[in-house]
């Protein structure tokens, strides 16, 4: 196996044991350890937490190493700003390429896919198909650069989507199917309001979850 695949399965477990709680937040990734319990060396490991820090999972400290970034209400606010900024002009922009014959067999693909990962009852799965769609959904617009923006949330995304599973998925579907129709419609304006609310419509409930997450036990 060559030592880039390897990075990237160690990312893999790394970012799974960090959403589902197995490495805690604010704890540090302690190299030797880590090395010694996946049985890697430890350049394969470095190579990997540099892609964590990039998609928001670890961040960097001088003289103290990587450290298992921390959720906060106004992390959470920050995430949904962001998404509120870029996913309803997305769509407003693939309404737009749909009434120009634009066919987004793709996305249709996605929604269909994570209809299936729902049906598999993975918390984790459901997440990251969850947030495969809205990176669908911004890929839809055509436009590299918002794709580019919607990538580096993503995983910040999968993570806020793993710890409020509370929330019930399926509801998360059926408007998933009510956007990819406004999109289809052609309609501008209702495809983006349709997303801005979407959207908007999980902030409190999100908040909500993560509030009972920090309080003290």
């Amino acid at each position: 196996m060559t030592d880039s695949r390897l990075s990237d399965q160690i990312y893999d477990t790394l970012r799974r044991r960090i959403v589902v709680g197995d490495i805690p937040q604010g704890s540090r990734l302690a190299e030797q350890r880590l090395a010694a319990e996946l049985q890697v060396s430890r350049v394969p490991l470095r190579e990997a937490i540099p892609q964590l820090e990039v998609d928001g999972f670890v961040t960097s400290i001088p003289r103290r190493g990587a450290i298992v970034s921390s959720w906060s209400t106004r992390l959470v606010h920050d995430l949904f700003d962001t998404r509120l900024a870029l996913e309803p002009a997305a769509a407003r922009r693939a309404a737009t390429r749909a009434q120009e014959g634009e066919p987004f067999d793709e996305l249709l693909r996605i929604q269909s896919e994570s209809e299936l990962e729902l049906a598999a009852g993975d918390q984790l799965g459901i997440a990251d198909a969850n947030t495969r769609y809205h990176q669908a959904l911004v890929d839809a617009a055509g436009n590299d650069l918002m794709s580019g923006l919607m990538r580096a949330t993503s995983g910040r995304m999968s993570w806020l989507f793993y710890l409020t599973r509370q929330r019930d998925p399926l509801v998360a579907c059926e408007e998933h199917r009510h956007i990819t129709a406004a999109i289809l419609s052609g309609n501008e304006r209702l495809a983006e309001a349709v997303v801005y609310a979407h959207i908007e419509n999980g902030r409190e409930p999100s908040l909500a979850a993560m509030k009972r997450l920090l309080a003290p036990a």
